[in-house]
């Protein structure tokens, strides 16, 4: 087994890359680390066991790969958010059997509202003891596929990055010393430069065109569409990236 470990950082002059944030001096640090585990297995008819029944996102041991990654702030030692996706060689029935079992042993509680299952694709959501967190699965290639994302609660509202109630929060930041302006949901916000520090915005839930400008030119321009309670970062090079 190999595990690797990244660390994804972008152009000096944006803060907020699209695996985490990158705020040097104001104390956020992007940090984005996946471990790649390949298993050849056959499809199987036996019940799923988990690989590890001790790990916070479990995942079953007869799966043919899987990955990891999380998103931490400078300071804070537990992460804003980790994430696991995997492919496992049973039907999707099976996966999630093993997953409504494997997570409420670990004291996740299910939310019925807005749950979704089929026969090719699933989405649940839980409270967990960290914090939200969703299950998807779907099919591809014979293997159902995982994607199992858990937020932590008390991390985000320690980096002040938690939105207020029914709202969302956007990140961002400018590094070189010029002042650079987002335009979002009818307002102009001025981004100062020479400072190492994220500047924020809560929207309500929605999506939301939005450019970004410095020197006079137009850096970007996409959509980002928000959830309440998520939070998400703004970059010039990447696409917009939840972060919690």
């Amino acid at each position: 087994m190999t595990t690797v470990r990244r660390v994804m950082r972008g152009p000096a002059r944006w803060l907020l890359p699209l695996c985490g944030l990158a705020l040097l001096a104001g104390g956020l640090v992007a940090a984005s680390a996946g471990g790649w585990m390949p298993h050849p297995s056959p499809q199987t008819s036996t019940a799923l066991t988990p690989a590890d029944p001790n790990a916070d996102l479990p995942v079953p041991k007869q799966h043919n790969s899987s990955s990891s990654n999380t998103t931490h702030v400078t300071g804070i030692e537990i992460p804003l958010r980790v994430g696991l996706e995997a492919h496992v060689p049973a039907e999707l029935s099976a996966v999630l059997a093993f997953y409504r079992t494997e997570l409420a042993r670990r004291g996740w509680e299910e939310k019925p509202d807005g749950a979704v299952v089929a026969a090719d694709h699933a989405r649940l959501a839980f409270v967990s003891p960290k914090g939200p967190a969703t299950l998807e699965l779907g099919r591809a290639k014979g293997e159902t596929t995982v994607d199992l994302v858990q937020r932590n609660t008390e991390a985000v509202a320690k980096a002040n990055f938690l939105p207020m109630p029914g709202q969302a929060r956007l990140i961002f930041g400018y590094l070189v010393p010029d002042v650079a302006t987002l335009t979002i949901n009818d307002q102009t916000i001025k981004i100062a430069g020479g400072e190492n520090h994220p500047q924020t915005l809560d929207l309500p839930p929605g999506t939301y065109s939005y450019e970004l400008r410095a020197w006079g030119l137009l850096l970007r321009t996409d959509t980002v569409t928000l959830a309440s309670g998520e939070a998400w970062s703004l970059s010039d090079d990447k696409k917009p990236s939840q972060i919690y």
